[in-house]
């Protein structure tokens, strides 16, 4: 049997339809659970970070049936193209609601968007179709392109549905089968050395790929010092507890700004009880809980990350020493709980030329970090050691903490 790990990048047809299941599943029983926590039919505030539930759904189905049901192009692999003629859509309506890239984004708030049962109406026949098309569709990474494609991309917004959830304090953790970060085990504490190496960053040979995973390239790396796991709130807070939210000179001038700005006086999502001796709380999915010093520290952004590290003389990893550390220590470097920044811009590797869904990384080119990892809330088909994520610094909803390496000495 495939390793889940591997089912979006190298699975066949039955592999990817276990897949398709699978995300939809979950998907649904967020909807559910949305459903019955939100009023006035599945209403949220605006906020930048969010979609509207059903919007989102929607975009979900119209994106799939777009790249498949719809799409002549659809064998062509990597060559296929974004502005083909499609056929028609089997809701009329689709492609004026749920086209992310006309479809501006606090526009989605004023959409006469259908209901729910309407929404899942169309997902369920765009589903009928993709399934019909992929059924016997030979072990071939061009035919399966649209079909890995449309699976990462539901995974994704299952994973942006947790951020909406945390976000909203919906109690929606049986529906997502988790309940935040693993406590970091004894074991995975304390740092590595490694010598200076030649390292190969990017995606080489078969297989699905992501166009800004693409242009594999040695990178010379100095020997570094790198933690073994992702900081956590053990080693977090007592920045927190030493005025560090207070005083200016932690942080870059935009980090400061952000501080001002959130006007934060501690993490997002983090409380003191008083009335346990000012012990800390947090709360996820909006239940308030003593907080475990061993898990990663989480929901923190870049400028947290960052201002940290300049109060405890550590600074965060480049993107290429993230990727050779979890290569070379292999389970001695433990990831996977929290996405992790590090200190490189999300670029394109050498020769970079974007795939036909051309929105999906190279309007982003745009200086934000990278982050390397993945999150407690990530499916598991889309764990990969090669995965690039990329959010602006600012954001502090998403699964994201740190881990750190030491600062060089000159000399």
């Amino acid at each position: 049997m495939m390793e889940e790990s591997t089912l979006l990048r190298r699975g066949d047809a039955d592999a990817l339809a276990q897949g398709l299941a699978d995300a939809r599943g979950r998907l649904s029983r967020l909807l559910d659970a949305y459903e019955r926590t939100l009023p006035r039919g599945l209403e949220v505030p605006y906020a930048a970070e969010l979609n509207p539930p059903r919007w989102e759904f929607g975009h979900v189905a119209w994106f799939e049936e777009f790249w498949i049901g719809r799409h002549p192009g659809r064998l062509s692999g990597l060559a296929a193209t974004a502005d083909s003629p499609r056929a028609a859509s089997w809701w009329p309506a689709a492609d004026a609601l749920y086209d992310s890239s006309k479809v501006s984004h606090t526009s989605r708030w004023h959409l006469d968007l259908p209901s729910a049962a309407t929404t899942r109406r169309y997902a369920a026949a765009v589903r009928e179709r993709t399934l019909a098309l992929l059924a016997g569709t030979p072990d071939d990474d061009a035919l399966l392109y649209p079909y890995r494609l449309a699976l990462a991309h539901e995974d994704m917004h299952g994973e942006a549905w947790s951020y909406m959830a945390q976000h909203l304090a919906l109690d929606v953790a049986d529906a997502l089968e988790a309940t935040g970060p693993a406590a970091v085990a004894p074991e995975a504490d304390g740092e590595a050395t490694l010598p200076a190496a030649k390292h190969r960053l990017g995606h080489d040979g078969p297989g699905y790929a992501f166009d800004n995973e693409l242009g594999a390239h040695d990178v010379e790396l100095a020997a570094y010092t790198i933690d073994r796991a992702p900081v956590t709130w053990a080693r977090y807070l007592p920045f927190v507890e030493d005025g560090g939210y207070r005083e200016a000179h932690w942080w870059s001038p935009e980090g400061w700004a952000w501080r001002q700005r959130a006007n934060l006086a501690a993490p997002r999502y983090l409380r003191r009880d008083d009335d346990a001796g000012g012990t800390w709380q947090r709360a996820t999915f909006g239940r308030w809980m003593p907080l475990d010093p061993q898990q990663p520290a989480v929901n923190l952004s870049r400028h947290e990350a960052e201002a940290w590290c300049r109060w405890a003389g550590r600074r965060l990893p480049t993107e290429a020493e993230w990727d050779h550390a979890a290569q070379a220590l292999g389970d001695a470097c433990t990831w996977g709980q929290v996405w992790e920044w590090t200190a490189s811009p999300f670029a394109p590797y050498p020769g970079f030329v974007p795939h036909p869904y051309a929105d999906y990384s190279q309007p982003w080119f745009d200086g934000r970090p990278v982050l390397r990892g993945a999150s407690f809330a990530t499916a598991p088909r889309m764990r990969s050691r090669a995965y690039r994520n990329y959010f602006p610094a600012g954001r502090n909803d998403i699964w994201a903490g740190f881990r750190t390496c030491a600062v060089e000495l000159a000399g």
